[in-house]
Order: C-alpha cells, then structure tokens, then sequence
C-alpha cells in the first residue's frame, strides 16, 4: 500500500488540485488569482470541492467589460459615483475593459463603499456567473512539461500556461464551470471547459465511494496541501471520532443565508485551515476511494483562568460524505 500512498502526493500521479478564481486569464501581465480551494478530479473531467466559498464575498472585483458596466452600473450611479468608479477603473479601449488602478487601502474602502451603495453583488458565485473572473484547476509541475508529455503540453500557450521561477514551478491553467452547488450538503461540483479530451484523460483522478463508513475504520486519510504552503500535498491519517446531524447557518448578507445540514463525519486527526475541499479517502485493499470532503473546522472551547472568550482549540474538523449527494451527483455524470 505504501507505493499507493506516495502516489498521492506525487505531482503526477496525485488527484489533488486548487481551484482559483482569476481575473484577467489571457492578460498575463493583468492576470490575478483570488478565493484558493481544495479539488480533486473523480474522473471523467468532473471536479469535486465545498460550496461556501461560491458564497463569500470578496467586496471587489479586478476588472469588468465596459458592455457590463454600463449595463450593470453605470444606470444606478450618480454623476459624483461616475466620476469615482471611472477614475479607480479607468477604459483600456484596446481591450474595452476596466481594471482597478488603486492600491491605497483607504482608497479600496472607498470602491467597496461605492458597490455597496447601488448593491452589486461581488460573491464569488455572481462574479464567474458575469464572466468577471472564472474558476481555474491549477495543475503545476517542476518540469517544463505537462505530465511529461510533449504532446500534451502542446495544448498549452501564454494565456494558460506560464512559469514561476520564484515557485520552481510551471503552471498550468485547465478552465472550469460549475456544474451543480449542493450548499446544504456544502459540496460543488465542477467540469473542465474547453479542454482536450487526451489531458482530461491524462489528469490523475480517484473514484467515488458512497458508503458510509464505521467509526472503527482503519486505513482512513485526508489528502490535503502540504502544512507550509499549498505546493506540496500531505496525506495524513484520520480517525471517524463521530457522526452528526448537522445544523449550523451560514452568513450570506446579499444571498441570504442557508443552513449547513444532514449527516456528517466528525474526523480526529491533523486538518490545516485552507484545507476545505480536501478528499478523505480510505484504502480497500485494491485502490484509495474518496469518500468524503472536508468541510468546516470544529472547535472546542477552552477556560484559561476562567475565561473562554476567545479561546478556541480546533482539534476536529467536519466532512461530508459523498453519500448525501449520491444520487444528485451520479445523475450529473450519467447525464454527461
């Protein structure tokens, strides 16, 4: 198993992603990466991660088409807020967009402002449903080839490939789109876009499993980034401590909010923040299955010198297992 287990880790066999929101792709010297998750491929070009980051509201966007701001905003501005949002976003008439031209923090309070004040909705769900950025699966390597493939590398050219000396890294871009966001269950569900068959293929991928498993279950692991930095992955051991019928709200003031509910895993074991979205998988004597998704820490709270304000240990996390999705989620990928 240990030959199995270091697959999982290594750069060209592991099914372990990010998803990051860019704005700008084919303008690399524009080009921005925001709102970084865990992923992982289950097959077939089908990405699976959490939902409550679709939801979260980043306050600003990087750029947007003249076409959409005069649609959008420009009607519900007065003369002074014109003036404001065209001297922080001015034309670029090569590419008939605006890009934010600010970085004082007081003046990015003052656009933030400005947004709230015609309620344009910037969460993370509305800006790729605008096209004002769109979720990437960022695949990197040390080498200069995709998967060691000439062939495959080919595909790629400046707006979706590009290296990072300071990395040591080459980094490749495959486009997604949100197939189906299950916000309760908080799992997403994501399909490659405008990609080549041969490197959907090629892209490492772990399967499903929909069974729920007991709490005494051995050879149970999260794959998740590596502790330091999201370069590297790390596979550690996890231990099912518990099963809860969950019941927590989630804050969306533009949305309105929605309930995290229905059964989940309570998971002992090592879970770094920024590991939302990461795989537990298990080991059944023949391949690793996934069978769960992190999806929220879980604190306990302690009393130091007789205060507990504050003081909160996070020695927990809570998944979701696939199984809560299972149905809605084999549709989608029958359906394909």
């Amino acid at each position: 198993m240990l030959s199995k287990q270091l697959e999982l880790i290594d750069e060209q066999t592991s099914p372990l992603f990010r998803l990051m929101w860019i704005s700008n792709p084919a303008e690399p010297f524009r080009r921005t990466f925001d709102n970084n998750i865990c992923a992982f491929h289950i097959g077939g070009g089908y990405i699976l991660s959490v939902a409550h980051n679709l939801r979260t509201d980043p306050t600003i966007f990087r750029s947007i088409d003249q076409a959409l701001y005069t649609a959008e905003m420009l009607p519900f501005f007065n003369q002074q807020q014109v003036q404001l949002f065209e001297n922080y976003y001015p034309l670029d008439l090569l590419t008939n967009k605006r890009y934010l031209n600010i970085i004082d923090p007081v003046e990015i309070q003052n656009i933030v402002t400005l947004l709230k004040q015609i309620n344009f909705d910037t969460r993370w769900l509305t800006l790729s449903q605008k096209n004002i950025c769109n979720p990437y699966l960022i695949v990197q390597f040390k080498n200069n080839q995709f998967y060691n493939d000439p062939g495959l590398t080919a595909h790629f050219n400046h707006s979706n490939y590009f290296h990072e000396p300071a990395l040591s890294r080459h980094t490749y871009l495959l486009e997604t789109e949100l197939v189906e966001a299950f916000y309760s269950e908080d799992i997403a569900l994501y399909k490659l876009k405008n990609i080549h068959p041969d490197i959907i293929n090629r892209l490492p991928s772990i399967k499903p499993d929909f069974t729920i498993k007991p709490d005494n279950q051995t050879d149970y692991y999260c794959l998740q980034s590596s502790p330091g930095n999201e370069l590297g992955r790390l596979l550690n051991k996890a231990q099912i401590e518990g099963y809860l019928d969950n019941y927590e709200n989630f804050i969306d003031n533009i949305g309105g909010n929605y309930i995290f509910e229905g059964l989940r895993y309570l998971i002992k074991g090592y879970f770094r923040f920024g590991s939302s979205g990461a795989p537990y998988i298990y080991y059944d004597e023949e391949q690793f299955k996934v069978n769960a998704i992190q999806s929220q820490a879980c604190p306990i709270q302690l009393s130091i010198h007789g205060n507990m304000d504050g003081n909160f240990q996070y020695v927990n996390a809570i998944a979701s297992p696939l199984s809560i999705i299972e149905e809605k989620l084999k549709a989608h990928i029958a359906g394909a």
